[in-house]
């Protein structure tokens, strides 16, 4: 027999646990599975069980994994290995061709045009999904805890909502923009839209563009992305469901970011906050690794990567920073795919995988050239290493920005970079104290918190998985028509009110005038 006291504790301990839950988890492609998948790992080091649902044209996500099990969808979701890299290569080249307004624009176009035949595609995969009824009928039958998705694209969000699953998001994105913009009050007085390029301490002018450009993104939403889904949510979710309004039901937003990286702005009870939750100490490096730092001696090392979706690189581009890298005194390990660069330097490695968190933890990394994932800028920030930027698609750009905003790091323009503009890029940020010094801040910002942020995601996805939801957590504003939202309603009646009081009083006034009047005439 167990004692009193063993009896207590596992009293104690049984409403914080869940045994076996199951998870059916609605990822997207390329660098978020990077992250998705480490929240997969984690959970089944929980012993629960997941299921990842993919398509055949999956590019990381395997349909095999000792973490989890795999539902293929037998169509593709058309974010191919293939379909990157051209799609990459074509913006690389379009950056190239000039910092004019117009190529700007073209660009913007281009990014605009993708995500529009992505949103297409998603639409027929989620057409054949629901009609695939043996598939739904087996995913009904498995009685999941919860749906666990990326709402960069839209399947998971619709998928859960059809099978009525409790619905947590792994976000930074959704298919509306920055996540915030969708869950939580932003005003744009002082809250910047992405890649305006703006801060939380704006100008009049900058704050008309930044109403502009809010104004824009929403056309852009109703335009390029509702016409793909209003049909397919009306047939298989009913007539009263919003697209808007089945991210905003979601219970729970494990948002990807950290204030310590974002400006501050108003937030919601249930959006959970676990930036760098993948990032964690170092590991020693591979000998050769190991070896080839250890022989920087006193200048150290560079580190670039430019992620997970960047191809080969323009020939003439690569050559530029091999050619600055090779006169510099550090040694240089560089993430790099393709035919090797005419300059490169006896100082740089060529390597096509790395140990990424593992370097930027070395204490002989100077610097870590990236092009701006947030994955990437939250591991630089956990470890303390300064930053030289070279955004090239998406988010990146903003991403940079706010590190160069807070003093720890320096953005290059593709438009302009060359050889010497990208040397003395290396040279500013590695002998300019300040860069080191704000990064190194950021750092113990990041670290100083009561819980590790995997172990607060781990924590409120088994929440939701205990109670079936976290709806008291849940703001009902999103079944507000707009109108009543903003208060615009209750502004007219109350502006009726006064000017019929207004009115009313004018009319007393004037029927008082007129009697003395009438008085004063008879008098005389």
């Amino acid at each position: 027999m167990l004692s009193p006291w063993i009896w207590i504790v596992l009293c104690g301990l049984c409403p914080t646990m869940v045994f076996g839950g199951k998870v059916l988890v609605f990822p997207a492609d390329g660098s978020h599975w990077v992250n998705m998948n480490v929240i997969i790992e984690a959970l089944h080091s929980r012993s629960h069980q997941v299921v990842v649902v993919r398509s055949t044209d999956s590019w990381y996500i395997k349909e095999t994994s000792p973490y989890y099990s795999s539902v293929t969808l037998q169509t593709e979701s058309g974010f191919d290995k293939n379909f990157v890299k051209e799609f990459t290569s074509k913006l690389l080249e379009l950056q190239r061709k000039g910092a004019s307004a117009w190529a700007r624009l073209k660009l913007q176009m281009e990014q605009v045009q993708v995500a529009s035949k992505m949103h297409e595609k998603t639409s027929k995969l989620l057409e054949l999904l629901f009609e695939n009824k043996d598939l739904i009928q087996s995913l009904q039958d498995a009685k999941y805890d919860l749906v666990l998705t990326d709402p960069v694209l839209p399947a998971g969000v619709l998928l859960a909502h059809y099978l009525r699953l409790p619905l947590v998001f792994n976000v930074r994105w959704t298919s509306h923009g920055e996540g915030h913009f969708l869950i939580a009050p932003s005003p744009l007085s002082y809250v910047p839209i992405p890649g305006t390029e703006l801060s939380d301490e704006m100008s009049f002018l900058q704050r008309v563009l930044n109403v502009l450009v809010s104004v824009f993104s929403k056309l852009h939403v109703v335009q390029h992305i509702l016409p793909y889904y209003d049909a397919l949510i009306r047939k298989y979710l009913g007539p009263d469901a919003d697209y808007q309004s089945l991210f905003q039901a979601a219970d729970l937003w494990l948002m990807r970011v950290d204030f310590v990286f974002e400006f501050p702005r108003p937030t919601m009870p249930n959006v959970i906050y676990m930036g760098g939750f993948q990032c964690k100490p170092a590991k020693p490096l591979p000998a050769d690794l190991e070896e080839f730092v250890q022989n920087s001696g006193e200048h150290g090392f560079i580190f670039m990567s430019l992620g997970t979706i960047i191809g080969e690189l323009p020939s003439d581009f690569a050559d530029a920073i091999a050619a600055a890298f090779a006169r510099v005194p550090q040694k240089v390990i560089w993430r790099f795919k393709g035919n090797k660069p005419a300059a490169l330097g006896n100082n740089t490695l060529l390597v096509d995988w790395m140990p990424q968190n593992d370097l930027l933890g070395h204490p002989k990394i100077k610097l870590f050239v990236a092009h701006g994932g947030t994955n990437g800028i939250h591991e630089a920030i956990y470890h303390g290493v300064p930053i030289l930027g070279i955004p090239l698609i998406f988010d990146q750009r903003d991403n940079l920005f706010k590190i160069e905003t807070k003093g720890a790091g320096k953005i290059i323009d593709i438009f302009t970079m060359n050889e010497e503009i990208f040397y003395q890029g290396i040279q500013e940020v590695l002998n300019e104290p300040s860069y080191r010094m704000n990064m190194q801040r950021l750092s113990r910002l990041l670290r100083d918190k009561p819980m590790k942020p995997m172990d607060s995601a781990l924590f409120w996805i088994e929440f939701v998985m205990r109670h079936k939801g976290a709806a008291h957590l849940r703001t009902q504003s999103y079944k507000l028509p707009w109108y009543s939202y903003h208060s615009v309603d209750v502004f007219l009646f109350l502006a009726g009110a006064l000017l019929l009081v207004l009115l009313t009083a004018f009319m007393l006034i004037r029927c008082l005038f007129t009697r003395m009047c009438k008085r004063k005439v008879k008098r005389e």
